[in-house]
């Protein structure tokens, strides 16, 4: 259904069962799967693909023209995954920087009011609390949590099945597997919730990713000690790898107060 109320531009390219509501906006070269809703003064703008059965509400423009003064209208990019839920007023900026642009995955909830920047890449099942802020670049690994009033600045990585606490803000990267809270951030234990009921993570897993990051976060010793205390004393599962990957492969530079923080 489209209303005759509604601007859908002849060249988007709509997929079986889209419902357009009044005044809401759909530009040209845009796709909308299977399913799709937009509701009332939504926006839909060009270069921006949503998926199947992706609802967006009222006031969200997804697809905005980048926010950054390097951007002097190359070709620009958002794709959004199946089942994706945007909420009110949300902003989502195309990308610039690589073919993909910025990428929703699928099966991701973005609460009223949260911004996400160009570029950035959020993975599926990801849920984006209200009024969070993610400035341009920013990557989010798969079934990671952002509660309401995060901030996170550019460039930053934050890894999988991650919880932060509403109102933290980051400026670095975030392992895999962790929570984090306050100002300034710090470590709050393994999201061993989360991982057992969206990532089948057993107990005996849960507890070696809890004893990687005791030596990461909760003994006095270097980060680079750290890491070598890992690979001893941790059973070697993916789990292990997959920590020592992130932090290796993001120049040892991670969030959360350390010792290296305090003597430094």
């Amino acid at each position: 259904m489209i209303s005759p109320l509604a601007f859908v531009d002849p060249s988007a390219r709509l997929g079986k069962d889209v419902t357009i509501h009044p005044f809401a906006y759909v530009d040209a070269d845009t796709e909308l799967g299977d399913g799709c809703e937009i509701m009332p003064y939504a926006s839909v703008i060009r270069g921006t693909s949503l998926g199947k059965n992706v609802k967006v509400y009222q006031g969200a423009i997804v697809g905005a023209d980048p926010q950054d003064f390097r951007w002097k209208g190359a070709p620009s990019k958002c794709s959004v995954g199946d089942n994706t839920l945007i909420r009110e007023h949300v902003i989502i900026n195309r990308g610039f920087k690589t073919p993909e642009g910025t990428v929703i995955g699928p099966d991701s909830f973005v609460f009223a009011d949260s911004h996400i920047g160009h570029d950035s890449c959020i993975a599926g099942k990801c849920v984006i609390g209200n009024a969070v802020t993610i400035a341009g670049g920013v990557t989010v690994g798969e079934s990671t949590i952002l509660s309401s009033n995060v901030m996170l600045h550019e460039n930053c990585t934050v890894g999988r099945y991650v919880l932060i606490k509403g109102g933290t803000r980051i400026s670095s990267n975030v392992p895999p597997f962790v929570i984090m809270a306050h100002n300034p951030v710090a470590y709050y234990g393994v999201n061993a919730i989360v991982m057992r009921k969206h990532g089948g993570f057993s107990e005996e897993e849960i507890d070696n990713v809890a004893k990687a990051y005791r030596h990461i976060y909760q003994c006095s010793i270097s980060l680079f000690n750290a890491l070598r205390r890992i690979e001893t004393d941790v059973d070697a599962i993916p789990a292990r790898a997959e920590i020592l990957e992130f932090v290796r492969g993001n120049d040892m530079k991670i969030a959360g107060n350390r010792f290296d923080d305090i003597t430094d």
